[in-house]
């Protein structure tokens, strides 16, 4: 198989295809880390450090801290350090633990983006929230390749569906009965996403959101949270990515 990045006609096979993994702390990193066999070493860059694991695959961790903004910084520094290496990424992927929209995505499970959705990135008024693409600006979503997304749900068993990017995480049901008519189709919550996919746009290298559902949205119940088994779950997923990497065909749509 062979991946080709959008910004050019470079043409690599996997054995020197480079992915780049943000997540948002480092919990969940090392939750993707533990899924190789290799050994991760320490990559400073100013403003972040990756983890990367080499060998056959390559693949560089980064905790790229909690909320859009600073994962888009931290992704940026990271892409733009590999492009001036001469070592750019093919593929970035925004990875950890989300809140699950019920019934849709129960706690356990795993959900894949098939969009990435900024949900609260706009204005609030009178008639209700106006994305900010209809006061004339910029772009509220981001979408996946979807073959891509298609390999990954059937590798890892994820459900496909738009995952959104909150600033402030939903803690009552109100809030999350707002959301879901908003966007009937989301499947999870997460703060990072959209902030990763922007940076990768940036850079026009495909984008993937990978989530593991720790706990429902709505109302805050700690005591119901599952952080410990999402975690578990992305593990489990990242073990079996690197088959379906590599039986994706970017060509396809």
């Amino acid at each position: 198989m062979v991946l080709q990045a959008q910004e050019g006609h470079r043409l690599l096979t996997t054995s020197s295809a480079r992915v780049l993994v943000a997540t948002a702390v480092p919990a969940e990193r090392d939750a993707v880390a533990r899924a190789f066999s290799t050994a991760a070493s320490e990559v400073r860059l100013p403003g972040a450090v990756l983890h990367r694991i080499s060998g056959a695959f390559a693949c560089d961790l980064l905790a790229a801290g909690v909320g859009p903004a600073l994962a888009a910084a931290s992704t940026a520094t990271a892409l733009t350090a590999a492009a001036l290496q001469g070592t750019p990424y093919d593929l970035v992927v925004s990875a950890g633990i989300a809140g699950g929209f019920q019934p849709g995505a129960p706690v356990g499970s795993l959900v894949v983006a098939d969009e990435i959705t900024a949900a609260d990135l706009g204005a609030e008024t009178a008639d209700g929230f106006l994305p900010v693409t209809e006061l004339g600006f910029g772009t509220v979503s981001h979408r996946p390749p979807k073959s891509l997304v298609r390999t990954v749900a059937a590798a890892t068993g994820a459900l496909p569906g738009e995952v959104l990017t909150v600033s402030t995480v939903t803690g009552t049901a109100a809030r999350a009965a707002q959301l879901r008519a908003r966007h009937p189709r989301a499947l999870a919550e997460a703060m990072e996403g959209f902030g990763v996919a922007e940076a990768a746009a940036a850079h026009r290298v495909p984008v993937l959101e990978l989530r593991a559902v720790s706990n429902p949205v709505g109302p805050r119940d700690r005591a119901a949270w599952r952080i410990g088994d999402a975690l578990a779950a992305l593990t489990g997923a990242f073990g079996k990515l690197t088959s379906a990497w590599e039986s994706w065909n970017p060509h396809e749509s």
